[in-house]
């Protein structure tokens, strides 16, 4: 009996050497660190030593988070990744009243370099590297994080890390998007030449599919859609004169995995092969690093249940096992109640400790690519790999990402797939553990970690000592200047590092830009 993908793709019950009739291991393989990449983008993978196993984490006040990170650190995490509140995700100070009830809720509340000063205090940012999930106000926070690098006398030359800075995707599937997108493009490319001449070790951009595939894409749709964003920002940065091989090398994605082994070691092997392709022929890179697709991983979020929590510790570790497989850079373990609130000290380490489990008591990474000419694998990375092009073909049609999203198309394609993953759920045709089938008859009590709301009151009270102390006529100066680089042509990253030095809020250096750009609103396509 065939089974269907995720992605919809037919699963043969029984492989053989037929199912790779006519296949050229040479031009579909390679050797591993070497085009197209298929098997890895470096020639040792995990065999000289694991990927970095990076924690994602940040809630409440800058002093908590901090607290929280330590407590990774000193149990082996060796990445840093910083989850924002969405008052800081949307460009909002904690005491605007749009953020009334939101601040500390699903990741920390940053407001100024007073509260970044506070989040890495203890931490030196030469020895640990940091990812940021933030897309709008990425440039600030990248900016208050080199500030509070130089406060600790480390050489911007030195910071390591990455902004997701995918403002794309938030258009598709997330919504936490400010400007329009052609300012959001132009800020982008500021970002990408200033990092090339200050921060030259940053990676600059995490091309994200894991939100799109949070909001119901499959396999296929997640590649898809997220190598189409990928070209969108080559092509913007190359019309605003950078050659590709100035930074294409610091690109990097972040990608979902799933519960479905087989399809998920396919897809990354795919991703990897198309974009080396696209990044060699359309755009004529040379460096070899920048035809390399790295990604990081996270766990997926939305196969966590609130029934029965701990069996997501066996869905994390197979899923960890799936990213793993298929040669992720680093990777972040979902906690096991992270369907029902914020993972508690314990959940956490639970977590790294799956990742330690897979780096150091299993034999995968012992061996280059594992699967690696397996009948299965190969066939299915072909399919996952054609049903990809196909998609972004579509795209291209349209006229490319940007305006693909205006149509709605990406929108309307994942909305489709979340639909069909429902019904078949709710009918059980989908087996989800503990949900649709194999349930208990009364849940387990389980007390979940809870944000204290007195903190939003303590933002407000820093907020207000923070503008009673410091140099108004300075902040307003660089604001002024902001405002100025963001009506020409000038990189608007300068006058916005004097002005987040200076004390100006995140908040009010957004609204600087929106006075100029605007904000955008959804078109009726959405």
């Amino acid at each position: 009996m065939t089974r269907e993908s995720e992605s919809g793709l037919p699963i043969e019950p029984v492989y053989g050497p037929d199912a790779l009739d006519g296949w050229n291991p040479g031009e579909k393989l390679g050797e591993p660190g070497a085009y197209p990449f298929t098997r890895g983008v470096y020639p040792t993978m995990y065999t000289g030593r694991p990927w970095t196993m990076r924690q994602y984490a940040g809630f409440g006040t800058a002093t908590e988070s901090n607290a929280r990170y330590r407590q990774l650190i000193a149990h082996g995490t060796t990445g840093l990744s910083v989850a924002f509140d969405l008052p800081t995700q949307m460009g909002h100070d904690s005491d605007a009243p749009i953020a009334s009830g939101e601040v500390g809720k699903v990741g920390v509340a940053i407001d100024s370099i007073d509260d970044m000063r506070v989040l890495f205090d203890g931490i030196p940012l030469d020895k640990v590297s940091t990812s940021m999930t933030i897309n709008a106000p990425a440039a600030l926070l990248l900016l208050l994080y080199q500030l509070v690098g130089e406060e600790q006398g480390v050489p911007a030359e030195k910071l390591t890390g990455t902004i997701q800075n995918d403002v794309l995707k938030e258009y598709i599937a997330r919504g936490t998007y400010i400007f329009p997108p052609g300012p959001s493009l132009r800020l982008i490319a500021d970002i990408f030449k200033y990092c090339r001449t200050e921060i030259p070790r940053w990676n600059t951009i995490s091309i994200s599919g894991y939100h799109m595939a949070e909001a119901g894409a499959s396999p296929a749709q997640e590649i898809a859609f997220t190598l189409a964003d990928g070209i969108e920002y080559v092509r913007t940065a190359v019309a605003a004169g950078m050659d590709v091989d100035d930074f294409a090398p610091r690109l990097s994605f972040f990608f979902v995995a799933r519960t479905t082994i087989l399809e998920e070691v396919a897809k990354f092997r795919a991703a990897r092969r198309i974009w080396a392709r696209v990044m060699k022929e359309e755009f004529g890179a040379e460096n070899p690093k920048s035809l390399m697709l790295r990604f990081h991983t996270q766990t997926a979020g939305v196969q966590l249940t609130a029934q029965q929590p701990e069996v997501n510790l066996v869905r994390v570790a197979v899923q960890g096992l799936a990213a793993v497989l298929g040669g992720t850079q680093s990777l972040h373990t979902n906690s096991f109640d992270e369907a029902i609130a914020l993972p508690t000290d314990k959940s956490a380490r639970l977590a790294l400790r799956t990742q330690q489990v897979l780096a150091y008591e299993t034999d995968v990474t012992a061996t280059v690519d594992p699967f690696a000419g397996s009948y299965v694998v190969e066939k299915m990375t072909d399919d996952v790999e054609a049903a990809v092009l196909e998609l972004m073909a579509k795209v291209e049609d349209m006229g490319g990402a940007v305006s693909a999203i205006e149509r709605g198309f990406q929108k309307s394609e994942i909305e489709r797939s979340a639909y069909r993953i429902a019904l078949e759920t709710d009918s059980a045709e989908r087996v989800v553990v503990g949900v649709n089938r194999f349930q208990l008859d009364e849940e387990e009590p389980y007390e979940p970690l809870r944000v204290d709301p007195a903190i939003e009151a303590e933002q407000a009270a820093r907020l207000a000592r923070l503008r009673a102390e410091r140099d108004q006529d300075a902040v307003d100066t660089a604001l002024a200047r902001l405002r100025k680089a963001a009506e020409g042509t000038d990189n608007v990253l300068y006058p916005m590092k004097d002005a987040l030095r200076a004390r100006a809020t995140v908040g009010e250096v957004c609204d600087a830009l929106r006075e100029v750009w605007g904000r955008y609103v959804p078109s009726d396509a959405f």
